[in-house]
């Protein structure tokens, strides 16, 4: 089914594999209970708005924990971190189960489980995804996320007919049951994984400051920021689909449990052949044209499918759907991971995922509660009108090219040299950095300087400004502040080989005899210092400064 040269290589890594099998079985589970789930909520009530909240139900915890759980993934041993979400999305199947069998099930209670189980996979999204190269490598990366793509629609091809047969056979509760035990082999899979958990010389930052330096990355990466636009507004516009399709198959269509899962089915092999073609695409059209031409696909399925009778019609154009939704959102992926520096890529994921989790969720409630006032047809028909337009979007926010190279880590700096005793959490640290730059080279070194300004912001910065002197028009001065010292020493550690070799253009447009020259010194605002024997801050010089030699043997220093 898979090329060994290209999709198919990374199954030849042993733990991918397990994983990946054991994920695809609890895709299966998870979308077997979707089916119950959807299917128990159409025999409680008739409201449409109440069936697409199950939609939201599940997708809502992904955009509410997505972020902290991104944290939580760069903080912590992610396999450690996968585990604690399975307990958690096992306990709410189970839970569920045994309401259901009881006979106690209700639509609020059944919104509620669908919530908790949510927020295990929200927990486990960002640890899963985040993980993948540790399994594979770099190199690798790309086929490994269209290959967990995969994974997810062959569920997602067969799962729902098979759920909607357990459904129609055994009630929903049994489709909840398999969900349970379907989380079995995973959980098994992640605790035998000898996993090598990365080194480092300095604490995890504390929750609070992780998320938000998750936050800043983003919101100082133009590119990351570009792709969660996108992905927001293609999974509001695309969560017609996913909220009004048992209420289409069931007063349009006619149709029963089974055939929904028919449906769903028809979507997910969609899904597989474009997930199968995504990297041949990217190749040939390049990000945006490849995007606009996914959202296209998935705009006339859509249409396709809201003035359709006729099931097998309707079932073409689903399939055509699931493949513009499955090739846009693996390249929105495959955008985001080859961006992320290993560092925060559980928090760019989590962005990602909450992102377009925040569209889907939107997208459900607004395309149900339109169904409840103008039709399931009509409300299906204003979605796919306002995907065919979505391309527009790219006026503003124009999908990326993904430098490949952008992800690597620079080389490990030293330590600067200091003369004051420092503790961890000593600070704000000021940093100023003095460059001589020729008067006509002003507007190009002006230029530099904002791109470095977006490096030192995203990696830690904060306060950053650029400053000439007005009596000697050559000399620049940068300047920016870290909370803390450790802080400091993280956004020294933390740049790409990408990020280095732009600081590298600033540092080599210095000019003069002397080195671009550094300090680095903790502020100390009024009433900050307490003069006690047992404080260290007892010396007169608050001050610790080194000079940087110019030119390319600087670039580990240019980290600052």
């Amino acid at each position: 089914m898979f090329g060994d040269d290209q999709v198919g290589a990374p199954l030849k890594q042993p733990v991918f594999r397990r994983i990946w099998l054991a994920s695809l079985l609890s895709n299966f589970g998870s979308l077997i209970q979707g089916v119950g789930a959807a299917w128990a909520m159409t025999q409680m009530t008739t409201s449409a708005d109440m069936v697409a909240l199950v939609q939201t139900a599940s997708t809502l915890p992904i955009m509410l924990i997505s972020i902290p759980a991104g944290a939580i993934a760069d903080m912590y041993d992610r396999r450690v971190v996968g585990l604690v979400a399975l307990v958690i999305t096992l306990v709410g199947s189970a839970a569920l189960s045994a309401l259901a069998y009881l006979g106690l099930i209700t639509p609020f209670s059944l919104l509620a489980f669908c919530f908790v189980i949510g927020c295990g996979m929200a927990l486990f999204g960002p640890a899963w995804q985040s993980s993948v190269n540790e399994q594979v490598g770099s190199q690798m990366l790309p086929a490994a996320i269209a290959l967990n793509s995969i994974s997810y629609n062959i569920a997602r091809s067969f799962g729902p007919a098979i759920g909607g047969i357990i459904v129609a056979a055994a009630g929903a509760k049994a489709s909840f049951t398999v969900n349970a035990l379907a989380y079995l082999p995973l959980i098994l899979v992640l605790y035998l994984w000898r996993r090598t958990p990365e080194t480092s010389r300095l604490p995890p930052e504390k929750l609070t400051r992780a998320i938000i330096t998750g936050v800043r990355y983003v919101a100082n990466s133009p590119s990351m920021r570009t792709v969660l636009v996108r992905s927001l507004v293609t999974g509001m516009l695309g969560g017609s689909i996913f909220a009004l399709l048992p209420l289409l198959v069931r007063n349009v269509l006619g149709g029963d449990a089974q055939s929904y899962g028919v449906m769903l089915g028809a979507f997910g092999v969609g899904a597989i052949l474009g997930a199968l073609n995504v990297n041949g695409l990217k190749q040939r059209l390049g990000s945006e044209a490849a995007v606009r031409f996914c959202l296209l696909i998935m705009g006339l399925g859509t249409l396709t499918a809201s003035l359709s009778r006729i099931s097998t019609l309707t079932a073409i154009a689903l399939a055509l759907a699931g493949a513009g939704w499955m090739m846009s959102m693996a390249l929105f992926n495959i955008s985001i991971q080859l961006s992320a520096p290993r560092w925060v890529s559980g928090r760019a994921l989590a962005g990602f995922r909450s992102s377009n989790s925040a569209g889907l969720a939107l997208g459900s409630y607004l395309w149900g509660f339109a169904a409840d006032h103008i039709g399931i047809a009509a409300a299906m028909l204003a979605s796919a009108l306002a995907m065919i337009a979505s391309p527009l979007v790219a006026l503003w926010f124009r999908v990326p090219d993904v430098d490949t190279d952008a992800r690597e880590a620079a080389e490990t700096v030293a330590d600067p040299e200091v003369h004051l005793s420092l503790s961890p959490r000593s600070g704000p640290v000021i940093v100023e950095i003095e460059y001589r730059i020729k008067a006509n080279d002003a507007r190009t070194f002006y230029g530099v300087m904002q791109d470095v300004q977006l490096n030192r912001q995203r990696n830690g910065a904060y306060g950053w400004s650029i400053a000439r002197d007005i009596t000697d028009p050559e000399l620049w001065t940068e300047r920016y502040h870290c909370p803390t010292w450790h802080d400091y020493l993280r956004l020294r550690n933390r740049p790409t080989l990408a990020e280095r070799t732009v600081q590298r253009r600033a540092t080599d447009m210095h000019i003069g005899p002397e080195p671009v020259r550094i300090r680095r010194m903790l502020e100390r605002p009024f009433g900050s210092v307490r003069w006690k024997d047992a404080m260290p801050d007892i010396r007169a010089g608050e001050m610790a400064s080194d000079v940087m030699p110019a030119g390319p043997q600087s670039a580990s220093a240019s980290g600052t």
